[in-house]
């Protein structure tokens, strides 16, 4: 690391002590007194540029001000899936927004005004602001260590090049598969970076007590990630990092990972006794967290006259940012599954991930099967256009089926999509579309169909404690977070079923990395199936304990006993009834006055033990990375106002094969909320850069996303159930997947009803009365 000049000196400014209370922390009302401290960021205002000193002496200076951290204070790299990253910024900034240092001060205005006064000086470097310029021989080497960087065996970055993994799969032979086609259609579409626009901004506060002990407070999809992470970067043992993750408000991957939260976890380290808090501003939330990664997608089909598709070349481009540590396993999952839910068997993809000086990519909603699936099903629908073929038909016709080859060799799991298929184009009546009685309006019809599988690492688990308590009520002790999609009360509902509880009976908690057990992420749409098969082992070897002590002390055989109405009865043994509530905890008293039994704790542990990354670099083959997939089609009917290119979502009909719907209510909902968080990406948000980098629109009054006026006129929420064979009572995941379908839907009915192909996000009212503009001009 470059030894940059340092102004000023870091001391304690005991003189300036000001006493400022401290604030409640979400969700476990702690109140952290004086010894509550306050950190504000001091943020790089390049893209590209060397730190040549940093001057903190007019900062020291401000009331209130107890320490200023650079990164001469955390030499420490961290990253999820590839240590690409620092704490704070060593020598070199990346992206604008990037942290150089940290004030802390006993209130939040000193810590901001402090932090406005420190004075980097930089030496500009070229800044590298598209991926497709970044692949470009003579473009900046934006990570000249990367050789050096720890990263998971499935990564493959190339060293010497700004490419930081690049994912091929390929299957059977493209050349033959191009030659066997009547058409080929290639062509280029576009989708820029969104920001995930959670309510709550993150916020996380750290305190590293004298006992050596580290605990985060944290608003967090991933406790138990960010545990492992904090210990890892920080030199500390795991049983001496603790993460609280009280209630969460909205997550869409946003906070999945590690980002601004180990910074006041790392700056506790340094204020023994004392309390660090960080809270973002929305400015910061925009510039300096996870956003989705832009996209660039090449695609190349051929097909035959009866609409067989005989080959697929598809090269998509990711926009990763600054750093990959995360955002780099999205280009991987989609590197394996860029064929979309169609049976295609001469396949080539390359899913290039690439470094750039914007803001770090990461996971959002829909892992990357947005952006990849917005080309894809605009162009089945133009081929099928081209061919004079019934769009639905052509996707009918490929749809992947159980027992199919995906891309990289397994087979596909069971699964309804023709039914979806079928059911959607009842729902949507495709092919009658409305009229409007508007001259200046026109309506048009999109279809589209979705697939995703999670992406998580082939060791991903999933664990859970389960205990009784005297009245037979239960606390499940799980890791999970409920970010909206209802994961505890299903959790609870798994839990009932077995054991024969009212799910109003079984509560369930936030994490506690101390108290709960063990769960990888609440990502990837696998919860439900992970979490929910942990869960379902518990109960039942709660169930299995239950009924063991019911044959010790009363000689039934286990095979005739079973649980209902929170008590243990006997098939062959009307008369026998025994309430849960009076052994579970006690245990049953015998003839002679001794106890048998005692309190039923139950615990599960669930890993996908099937799972493998071990496929071949050069073609994914070999390998089992996915564990499964979710299917489904999706349908809307678009009115455009041809002068003002507004557009109106009349009618929307979206089914998906859940597996099994164990709470049909939580699912419609996502149906609901995932359709329209997809519309807000396709129609509304939309993330404008200077050429210096520079974030031009971070905040709502200039990012425009949707409100209860953009619900579309009507939602048709459909539910398939094929089970999923090792789902928790055949469930599978749903929650991201129901955005997924939106954007190319809304192309295509933009095409359908003014003959306009729009090949690059966002679709937006403007971009739609210039295209008509453009065409009638012509």
């Amino acid at each position: 690391m470059k030894d940059y000049k340092y102004i000023g000196t870091d001391v304690t400014r005991i003189d300036a002590l000001e006493k400022i209370s401290g604030a409640a922390i979400y969700g476990d009302d702690i109140d952290f007194g004086a010894n509550l401290l306050h950190a504000e960021l001091v943020q790089s205002t390049m893209a590209h540029a060397i730190i040549k000193s940093i001057d903190i002496s007019e900062a020291l200076k401000v009331k209130g001000v107890y320490k200023i951290f650079t990164g001469k204070d955390f030499p420490y790299k961290f990253g999820l899936y590839m240590k690409d990253r620092y704490i704070f910024a060593q020598d070199k900034v990346r992206f604008v927004g990037e942290q150089i240092a940290a004030v802390i001060a006993f209130s939040p205005g000193a810590a901001k005004r402090a932090a406005e006064l420190v004075k980097v000086e930089y030496e500009a470097l070229p800044a590298v602001l598209d991926q497709m310029e970044a692949l470009k021989d003579d473009t900046a080497l934006l990570h000249p260590e990367l050789a050096d960087y720890p990263h998971v065996p499935w990564f493959f970055p190339k060293p010497g090049t700004n490419i930081a993994h690049w994912r091929k799969t390929r299957k059977g032979d493209l050349d033959k598969g191009f030659s066997e086609a009547d058409f080929i259609l290639e062509d280029t579409y576009q989708v820029p970076r969104y920001a995930h626009c959670a309510i709550e901004t993150h916020v996380a506060v750290g305190k590293f007590d004298h006992s050596g002990r580290l605990t985060v407070w944290s608003s967090s999809q991933s406790p138990h990630t960010q545990r492992h992470l904090f210990a890892e970067a920080l030199g500390l043992s795991h049983k001496d990092v603790r993460v609280i993750a009280p209630h969460v408000g909205g997550g869409f991957g946003g906070k999945a990972g590690v980002t601004m939260e180990i910074i006041p976890a790392a700056l506790a380290t340094k204020l023994k006794g004392y309390a660090v808090k960080l809270r973002y501003s929305r400015e910061q939330e925009f510039i300096n967290t996870y956003q989705r990664l832009g996209v660039v997608a090449k695609i190349k089909m051929g097909v035959k006259k009866d609409g067989t598709i005989t080959a697929l070349d598809h090269k998509i481009y990711w926009d990763a940012g600054a750093y990959v540590e995360y955002g780099a396993n999205v280009v991987n999952a989609v590197g394996l599954s860029a064929i979309g839910p169609y049976r295609i068997h001469n396949v080539s993809i390359d899913s290039v991930c690439v470094y750039t000086n914007l803001p770090p990519g990461g996971a959002y909603r829909g892992f990357g099967y947005s952006e990849m699936l917005f080309g894809l099903e605009s162009h089945i629908t133009r081929i099928a256009n081209e061919l004079g073929l019934d769009q639905i038909e052509f996707r009918r016709k490929n749809a992947i089926k159980a027992g199919d080859l995906t891309a990289y060799g397994a087979k596909m799991n069971p699964n309804g999509l023709i039914e979806c298929i079928d059911k959607v184009q009842q729902a949507i009546e495709w092919g009658k579309k409305p009229s409007s009685n508007d001259p200046t309006k026109v309506i048009g019809q999109g279809f589209s169909l979705f697939w995703k599988a999670p992406a998580m690492p082939p060791n991903a688990s999933s664990s859970a404690f389960l205990k009784f308590n005297e009245d037979a009520t239960i606390n499940l002790i799980i890791s999970g977070m409920d970010i909206g999609q209802g994961y505890q009360t299903v959790m609870a509902q798994i839990a009932a079923e077995i054991l024969s509880v009212p799910p109003g009976k079984i509560r369930v908690e936030t994490p506690d990395t101390d108290r709960n057990p063990y769960e990888w992420q609440t990502v990837a749409s696998h919860i439900t199936w992970s979490s929910g098969n942990a869960v379902k082992k518990a109960a039942l070897d709660a169930r299995e304990q239950i009924l063991s002590l019911i044959n010790r002390v009363y000689h039934y055989p286990i095979d005739e006993l079973y649980l209902e109405d929170e008590a243990v009865k006997c098939q062959t043994d009307p008369a026998f009834l025994l309430p849960l509530k009076n052994f579970v905890v006690d245990g049953i008293m015998t003839r002679d006055g001794t106890f048998k039994g005692g309190p039923i704790n139950a615990r599960g542990m669930f890993m996908p033990e099937f799972s493998s990354t071990n496929g071949d670099p050069e073609t994914s083959q070999g390998g089992h990375p996915n564990v499964h997939y979710t299917v489904g089609a999706a349908a809307l009917n678009l009115e455009i106002d041809r002068e003002t290119g507004k557009m109106r979502v009349l009618k929307a009909a979206l089914a998906i094969d859940a597996g099994k719907a164990l709470n049909p209510d939580l699912v419609r909902g996502q149906i609901t909320g995932g359709l329209l968080q997809g519309l807000a990406t396709v129609l509304y948000e939309d993330m404008r850069y200077n050429d210096k980098g520079k974030l031009l629109n971070p905040n709502f009054t200039d990012y425009k996303i949707p409100t209860s006026m953009d619900v579309p006129d009507e939602i048709i929420p459909i539910i398939v159930e094929v089970p999923q064979p090792d789902g928790p009572f055949g469930a599978r995941g749903i929650g991201e997947h129901t955005m997924l379908p939106a954007a190319p839907m809304i192309a295509n009915a933009v095409e359908d009803a003014l003959g306009i192909r729009i090949k690059e996000m966002p679709i937006t009212a403007e971009k739609v009365a210039l295209a008509v503009l453009n065409k009638d001009k012509q």
